[in-house]
């Protein structure tokens, strides 16, 4: 039978019900003749106030057990708080058992206030802490309200791949999947300079194969099928950076909607950050405000401003114009042909429009194949969803439907259409307008929660020299 949760029994216990709870200690104080235990069981950030007095059998032995970090069972009763008190009930214990000690000199979070690189050191037990066991439920519940989201509108819910042939952004920056012995391929290298002697023939899928970068192809395959999808797993990048920006496993959110143009595209994006928004403010409120309190004192400031604005929309050209006329001086110089950097985008989203944009139509030399070209043959149909705080959260596009022209466009990206037979043929039978785009998860979980790195918003980070755990 499963016990009830703190969570449940702050906000309904009814004083004068004897019951079982279990959890971790967080503190404890001693008086001579009872003592107080702080218990969390990672329900919701407050903890449960027990009462133990020393009557209680066994008392003077387990007490001095049930140290930070040590977990325990108690039963007992209910009972309402004194007047003025923060909570509305806590428990007087009738019994204590200690489950697992911690030892009070060893346990790394036996004392407060460390540094955010000395937690990602210890990711096993930082959930414990207040900051990551918040996270944790804003970030399960971005994930319910995000599959919530499309269910009710009819997307169906697909599984792509994870192991491809193929590289959607065409940047070449994957993970390569082999069963090849790269010992004895490193022991066969000639003593030139010359590349490996590699038969990939010989190798599981019988040709090169990577961790996907993204869902995205093979989720057009669907779209063009069933009607409106969406893709929620994991994607990789073997990109070799170290900003507080990049992770090399992260999450994303990619759908895909048959029929749909550019103007339809953005529209289903606004509505879906501000969804998440909302489902969070109203679901994870004391985690909120413990972020609005601890971590940034403007993220409910930010958050409310997405709800009470609609989405600007800037055209790629407009936004350049706007940014080499405003007199800031930026590191990176602006000029029409360039992508626009984290501090463009926070710069029309902070400073100049102080709003969400979605930036559209940017330059064809800048975006991959697959996004259909304008008639005036300088752009094509993306666009970038812009917000204060973080810059871009979300990128997509209408994707070219036209035969000849995706095929163009592939020569023009140096990709041979024969490595993507199957993704052409999806313009050659019953082809049809649709669009998509793709919403990272950690950085939505960066834009709610204030939070600085991107290694702190994922329970195990990866990134150059970490796979720890």
């Amino acid at each position: 039978m499963a016990l009830p949760r703190v969570a449940q029994l702050l906000l309904e216990g009814q004083p004068g019900t004897t019951l079982t709870v279990a959890g971790w200690v967080r503190t404890r104080r001693d008086n001579p003749a009872f003592s107080f235990i702080e218990l969390n069981d990672g329900s919701c950030l407050s903890n449960l106030q027990i009462v133990v007095d020393a009557s209680v059998p066994g008392y003077a032995e387990t007490i001095k057990l049930a140290t930070t970090g040590a977990s325990v069972r108690i039963e007992g009763e209910l009972k309402a708080c004194p007047a003025g008190a923060k909570q509305r009930v806590e428990l007087h214990a009738k019994s204590l058992e200690v489950l697992g000690v911690a030892d009070a000199k060893t346990y790394p979070l036996q004392k407060k206030g460390h540094s955010w690189e000395f937690l990602r050191g210890i990711a096993h037990l930082r959930p414990r802490t207040n900051t990551f066991g918040a996270m944790a439920r804003v970030r399960n519940t971005v994930s319910y309200s995000i599959h919530r989201f499309f269910q009710e509108r009819g997307f169906v819910y697909v599984h792509t791949p994870i192991i491809t042939t193929s590289d959607c952004e065409g940047a070449g920056e994957m993970f390569q999947v082999t069963t090849l012995d790269l010992e004895r391929l490193a022991k066969s290298t000639p003593a030139s300079n010359a590349a490996p002697l590699v038969d990939y023939t010989q190798d599981f899928f019988g040709k090169k194969a990577h961790l996907t970068v993204s869902g995205q192809l093979e989720g057009e395959t669907y779209a063009t099928a069933v009607g409106p999808i969406y893709t929620f797993g994991p994607t990789f990048r073997a990109e070799n950076s170290n900003t507080t920006r990049h992770l090399a496993e992260f999450w994303m959110i990619e759908p895909e909607m048959p029929f749909y143009e550019l103007d339809d595209n953005m529209q289903l994006a606004e509505e879906f950050i501000k969804t998440i928004v909302r489902d969070v403010l109203r679901e994870r409120a004391e985690d909120m405000a413990f972020f609005n309190d601890r971590i940034d004192k403007t993220i409910l400031a930010t958050l409310q401003n997405i709800l009470d604005h609609d989405f600007k929309r800037v055209s790629y050209t407009e936004a350049v114009d706007i940014l080499t006329t405003c007199g800031q001086k930026f590191e990176y110089p602006v000029e029409w042909g360039i992508n626009l950097q984290a501090e463009h985008e926070r710069y029309l989203t902070e400073k100049h429009f102080q709003q969400p944009i979605i930036v559209y139509n940017y330059p064809r030399t800048l975006k991959p194949f697959y996004m259909k070209c304008n008639d005036d043959g300088k752009t094509v149909r993306a666009m970038d969803v812009l917000v204060p705080g973080v810059g871009e959260i979300i990128g997509g596009s209408q994707r070219e439907d036209e035969l000849d022209t995706l095929l163009s466009r592939m020569q023009e990206c140096h990709l041979n259409p024969d490595d993507y037979w199957w993704y052409v043929d999806l313009r050659r039978y019953g082809s049809v307008p649709h669009a998509g785009f793709g919403l990272g998860l950690e950085r939505m979980i960066l834009l709610l929660t204030g939070m600085q790195n991107i290694r702190d918003v994922i329970p195990y980070p990866r990134f150059p020299g970490s796979a720890e755990f």
